[in-house]
């Protein structure tokens, strides 16, 4: 086009000048300033860098973030503070991101299943900042437990500012961090793994789509595991792929478009494979390594005066695992000898007619306290014939407890039933009645019950009273029946405190241990969660036993190291002293499950 000369011309030419100077601006702007890129490649099985580039730089991870949020929903869920049928209220923050949306809104209650499935297959921004929300309480605590998570994941250079990914001020990530996280969600939770290769699947609301299935369905043994893509970032991929044993991750980011991304992708995974050892053994990722482990994890779960907040969803077995004390109950008192030993000889009269009466009913024999190897007073007090335990004479190391037996069949000795008449009779077979040798009438344990092997003279002598051609009948062991569930809490704590030692058993025709645990069936115990280190653990303990003593006072503290951490167990327990622990417990707010023989 040729310009006019004069005013109106020269207008027009500088008119096409700035015209063309913007356009070229705009152009060069627009090119400067796309995403960087950068790459890193692992050997999934050994985490081996097998390349990299610009592997270690700060970019913006965009939806990869969700990974690190899908991942601690994960850690909630295996500690038992929130299960997969959780309801979880959706807040005002997550209704209000943008997309990519799932569709929720403010206030209502979603299933956590369905979350995790729309911020994993989706990237749903809403449904992320929800579950997010919901752990942490607030989009900035749950970003600082995301920042101190990636820290103890050794993901150095990385900080997070919520739970989605959108783009902000301080949440950056690297490649080689992205690649480490994948790798501890494919060896951490390898039964929530298989969700980042489904192609579809129920979200709730709706049938949500893989934002990754193009690369998913091209590239042969790829599995996982998440796309992310903001404008500053570009296009971002987190992929893992198997391939004869061989697995490897890797990350891309500033990817131009989805299509550009997956092609450097595959790429990248074809000279993996071709690089990458065969033979070579699996060496899992170390558990994550916090700093002043778990009351700092999960200092988000407190309130005001330190005690912890009730448990996010109803389906969930447990509530927040942090005990902190606001007062300093007084110890219990030690046992009063002189009180135990009285209660001592009022639990060997109560023994000794019952084993007259009990004899009595099998042999026809009328025998009385009368009968026994001691005699007992009219008030209880056994006289010289036996050595009595006095306030006076006691000593701690009578009052032990006998060592609890390996298992029961070996107190009994082995026999051949073929040489065991059909019936016994107490005097003909006086090696039926276990006769131990003397020990102490009125020897007590700790909580001021009798040994059983105190009654064993007792059971020998009225044996040799039975008359000889007096015949004893079979008598069936007794089946032990298991009572309903008792709710009446001073009737338990009674029951428990009483500590009263179980009845004998019939191993065999005739035979009675004489050798029993006075435990009074207490096989049972309670768990208040599992934590990072034995420290941890046995403070945890410790600080639940003092709020709860009522209950936990004489129960075993018990640490015991399982699936990469280690859980926090009170042992010896009767089964209703255990439910009533745990109902006390979780009116408190603090986790607990019982634990059976």
């Amino acid at each position: 086009m040729i310009m006019a000369d004069g005013p109106f011309g020269r207008f027009l030419r500088s008119l096409a000048f700035i015209v063309s100077v913007s356009l070229g601006a705009a152009l060069s702007v627009g090119y400067a300033s796309a995403a960087p890129e950068a790459y890193y490649m692992m050997d999934a099985r050994t985490g081996e860098t097998l390349f990299e580039d610009n592997a270690e730089t700060p970019l913006h991870p965009a939806s990869l973030t969700k990974m690190l949020t899908l991942y601690i929903a994960f850690q909630e869920i295996e500690r038992g503070n929130l299960s997969l049928d959780s309801m979880i209220t959706v807040s005002k923050n997550a209704a209000a991101q943008p997309p990519s949306r799932l569709g929720l809104k403010a206030g209502q209650k979603i299933q956590l299943r369905y979350l995790i499935r729309a911020a994993a297959i989706k990237s749903a921004n809403d449904a992320a900042q929800a579950i997010g929300d919901a752990i942490g309480g607030s989009q900035a605590k749950f970003a600082e437990r995301m920042t101190r998570t990636a820290r103890a994941l050794g993901m150095r250079n990385s900080s997070f500012k919520n739970a989605s990914g959108l783009t902000a001020k301080g949440h950056v990530s690297t490649a080689k961090d992205m690649s480490i996280l994948g790798r501890h969600l494919f060896y951490d939770f390898p039964q929530y793994y298989n969700i980042f290769s489904r192609r579809q699947t129920d979200a709730g609301l709706t049938d949500v789509a893989n934002t990754n299935r193009k690369f998913l369905d091209s590239y042969k043994g790829a599995d996982g595991i998440k796309t992310g893509y903001t404008q500053p970032a570009g296009f971002n991929l987190t992929a893992s792929a198997e391939r004869g044993g061989v697995r490897l991750i890797a990350t891309v980011f500033g990817g131009k478009s989805t299509d550009d991304r997956n092609a450097k992708m595959a790429k990248m995974l074809d000279r993996g494979f071709a690089k990458a050892k065969r033979n070579v053994g699996e060496q899992p990722p170390a558990p994550p390594q916090f700093d002043n482990a778990d009351n700092e994890l999960l200092a988000n779960a407190m309130v005001e005066d330190g005690l912890p907040q009730g448990g996010l969803g109803s389906a969930a077995k447990t509530v927040r695992q942090v005990v902190t004390l606001t007062s300093s109950p007084r110890p219990m008192p030690r046992p009063n000898f002189s009180e135990l030993a009285t209660g001592a000889q009022e639990q060997v009269a109560e023994m000794a007619d019952g084993i007259a009466g009990a004899l009595a009913e099998v042999t026809g024999l009328a025998a009385s306290s009368a009968d026994l190897p001691f005699a007992v007073a009219a008030d209880g007090t056994p006289t010289a014939a036996a050595p009595v335990v006095t306030a006076q004479n006691a000593q701690p190391s009578t009052l032990r407890p006998l060592p609890r037996p390996h298992k029961i069949a070996d107190l009994a000795p082995a026999r051949n039933p073929a040489q065991v008449p059909a019936q016994d009779s107490v005097a003909a077979q006086p090696s039926m009645v276990a006769a131990a040798a003397p020990a102490p009438a009125a020897a007590t344990d700790e909580g001021g019950t009798t040994s059983r092997s105190a009654i064993a003279p007792a059971a020998a002598q009225l044996a040799s009273l039975a008359p000889a051609a007096a015949p004893i009948a079979e008598v069936a062991a007794p089946q032990p029946q298991r009572q309903a569930p008792i709710y009446d809490d001073q009737a338990v704590l009674a029951k428990a405190n009483a500590a009263e030692p179980p009845a004998p058993e019939l191993l065999g025709k005739g035979e009675v241990i004489t050798r029993l645990s006075t435990s009074g069936g207490a096989h049972w115990g309670v768990n208040i969660g599992r934590f990072s280190s034995s420290d941890a653990a046995e403070r945890i303990l410790l600080k639940t036993q003092l709020v709860e003593s009522a209950t936990l006072g004489q129960s075993l503290r018990k640490v015991t190291e399982k699936g990469g951490g280690f859980d926090a167990n009170f042992l010896g327990l009767t089964e209703e002293a255990a439910a009533l622990a745990c109902r006390r417990l979780t009116a408190r707010a603090i986790p607990c499950i019982t634990l059976g023989p």
